[in-house]
């Protein structure tokens, strides 16, 4: 699994006109799911995403994390994070999970980080076109892959 986490001061996520998912302050997450990821994964990044100290303490430093804060999250599903771009110009998504794969383990890794956080996490909608609006706090943005935990 990939993940791009964005510290976030709002964002909401809008299908089709229709406002979706709406946060104020903390995290929006874009969710990449690889065939061979596993609940491995979803635990070990579920757990990594509510622990990352990414938001200020009383003093200012990023010390703080997404479960001490009590903010909320966003979940959506973003399969291009998995784009290989070594070739030409038009991007591969082979690494992409199809569906019928992906929407399970997706699902997982919500459910996972609702029970992570102890709270209800809003997600976009999968497979839908899309219209992500945040505003980047910080900015802080910290990509994730589950394949290579550095």
């Amino acid at each position: 699994m990939k993940a791009v986490i964005q510290r976030v001061s709002r964002a909401s996520v809008t299908v089709d006109g229709n406002m979706i998912a709406k946060i104020d302050s903390g995290v929006l997450v874009l969710l990449g799911v690889e065939n061979t990821d596993s609940q491995e994964d979803i635990v070990w990044l579920s757990r990594k995403i509510a622990n990352l100290r990414i938001f200020n303490d009383t003093n200012g430093v990023m010390n703080t994390s997404l479960i001490e804060t009590g903010d909320d999250a966003i979940v959506v599903s973003q399969f291009t994070l998995h784009a290989a771009t070594k070739k030409g110009n038009r991007p591969s998504y082979l690494k992409a999970a199809k569906p019928d794969v992906a929407i399970p383990l997706y699902e997982q890794f919500v459910a996972q980080l609702q029970a992570d956080l102890g709270r209800v996490v809003q997600t976009g909608s999968f497979g839908a076109d899309m219209k992500v609006d945040l505003l980047n706090d910080g900015p802080v943005t910290i990509i994730i892959d589950t394949h290579n935990k550095e």
